[in-house]
């Protein structure tokens, strides 16, 4: 269906009039952009083999071709570029496919569906990226493997954890994560045995299973707020910030948020008995992969408590709620012999805090002006620091109000601007963490307008952040290091993305509102 005949469906809405000065750029087949967006994937999997991170022990770096990629600095510099490249086509390919699938029915459906796959099966294959947790998961496994309980004892406490590619940084820390997790740590450190290669697929392995969740259930939660199911997988599961941080990074993110949106599902779906005690179920699942999950725990409540429920009534079910989700990990933890300890691993991260997040810049700004005016570092840290427990604890306060205020018919939404807020105030923002709650607020309604441009803004910020803050460069290369490589990265992903918004005269066009593509924004 041509732009020029496209007829107005049942549920449809116009946007804008057929333009034909822009039709050239909006128009075609989605062939092509499934195919350049898979030819970005390969290549951010090929540059995967230089900057990706591998572990000492691991067999890969004694592989013949593999070796002038890592430990050159042609090869590091070429595999950057690949890395910078691949990474902004698929950010340019994602929003392309918004333009051309320009009614998002069933027919759009097979494009949708084949692009995402496509872009997502070569970082099947790729070597970590953009984070190195995975390693860590494996050391946790081997300590459980051991026989000692992780949360008393740190992945140091392990023979050659060194060899093994954890990051030093946690080498005495609590895994903040559930007994669920640490559980699946201990299978895959047995049956890998000492091969981190082996380790690190089977948790990319465990990452699709949590995506396929993802792709699941978001489709299904769009449905109950009349929002267009392929579209909401779209803007979701093809994210290319969602592919580096759940499938190419392989975060246990992609578990635990697969299991909310289920809990969640059920809940929203049933509103009886049933459905709410499945959604109370898989939602504590999800706090057993990582406690985070904790905050959309009394939307449960709510929604078992009905609509209209009186304050009594919703106290009563949150109390409910919250005695059978502990009874759920009192049990795991007595089967696995963790108990609770990851109550006190929750704090684990404290004390980290990033530039770009508004506590954590203010935070610094106050730091640096105390340190001006007394010279004392101890005193500024630790005001800097009361500062950021005051921002975190802002943001807890806020999603319980998020909790206690606002419309029934909005109590999914509600709930992932709870998980939003407690990430916005905290003083450390990971990429991955935004994807806790994107989900919540797509599958709720993301507007064709200001929302939509943010989001695609968003995405392309966190994807120009994530391949220059974490590369494998080895430290024993003359006249090139890590930092080196950071700005190389930086100065190539910053060239693309102006190039994206000024100048492509597609994309250029899909973040202004009076020339997008769209003639049709499907409601059902």
């Amino acid at each position: 269906m041509s732009p020029r005949t496209a007829q107005i469906e049942p549920g449809n809405r116009p946007v804008h009039r057929y333009n034909p000065k822009t039709a050239n750029y909006v128009s075609g087949s989605p062939l092509r952009t499934l195919i350049v967006g898979t030819i970005g994937s390969l290549l951010v999997m090929f540059a995967s083999f230089g900057v990706g991170w591998l572990a000492d022990a691991s067999l890969f770096r004694r592989v013949d071709w593999i070796i002038p990629l890592r430990y050159t600095a042609p090869g590091l510099v070429t595999c950057i570029a690949m890395l910078v490249v691949g990474s902004m086509m698929l950010c340019r390919e994602w929003l392309r496919m918004v333009q051309k699938l320009m009614v998002w029915d069933s027919r759009a459906k097979k494009w949708a569906t084949g692009a995402a796959v496509c872009w997502i099966i070569p970082q099947l294959f790729a070597f970590p990226l953009y984070s190195r947790d995975v390693f860590s998961y494996f050391a946790q496994g081997r300590v459980m493997a051991s026989g000692l309980n992780p949360y008393e004892y740190g992945v140091s406490s392990v023979n050659n954890f060194f060899q093994y590619g954890a990051d030093q940084m946690w080498s005495e820390s609590a895994p903040p994560y559930g007994p669920i997790f640490l559980v699946i740590e201990k299978w895959v450190a047995q049956w890998s045995g000492n091969s981190v290669d082996t380790a690190l697929y089977l948790f990319r392995l465990l990452a699709l299973i949590g995506v396929a969740m993802i792709a699941y259930y978001v489709p299904k939660l769009a449905q109950l707020h009349g929002i267009n199911g392929i579209r909401a997988n779209w803007l979701v599961v093809a994210n290319p910030l969602f592919i580096a941080a759940f499938i190419t990074s392989s975060h246990n993110d992609a578990l635990m948020t697969g299991l909310i949106l289920a809990g969640v599902y059920y809940a929203a779906s049933r509103r009886d008995t049933l459905g709410c005690l499945l959604g109370v179920t898989l939602v504590t699942a999800a706090v057993a992969v990582k406690p985070i999950a904790l905050v959309t725990l009394p939307f449960i409540g709510l929604f078992w408590a009905g609509r209209g429920a009186s304050w009594p009534r919703r106290i009563v079910f949150w109390a409910l709620t919250l005695a059978i989700s502990m009874a759920q990990l009192g049990l795991m933890g007595w089967v696995t012999g963790l108990n609770f300890g990851w109550v006190s691993a929750l704090s684990t991260t404290g004390g980290q805090y990033i530039w770009f997040t508004p506590i954590g810049f203010l935070g610094l700004q106050i730091n640096q002006i105390i340190v001006s005016i007394t010279g004392d570092n101890a005193l500024a840290n630790g005001i800097r620091d009361t500062f950021f427990n005051l921002g975190k604890l802002t943001g807890v306060l806020l999603a319980v109000l998020t909790m206690v205020c606002g419309k029934d018919e909005n109590l999914i939404r509600r709930a992932g601007l709870a998980l939003g807020l407690v990430v916005a105030f905290s003083p450390m923002l990971q990429s991955w963490y935004l994807l806790w709650f994107i989900p919540l607020f797509v599958v709720s309604g993301v507007r064709t307008d200001w929302q939509l441009d943010f989001y695609f803004l968003t995405t392309m910020f966190f994807v120009i952040y994530a391949v220059s803050d974490q590369l494998a460069v080895s430290p024993y290369l003359d006249n090139f290091d890590q930092n080196m490589g950071r700005l190389i990265a930086v100065v190539l992903s910053l060239a693309y993305a102006f190039w994206l918004v000024f100048f492509d005269p597609a994309t250029r066009r899909v973040l202004r509102r009076a020339q997008r593509s769209s003639l049709y924004e499907v409601s059902i």
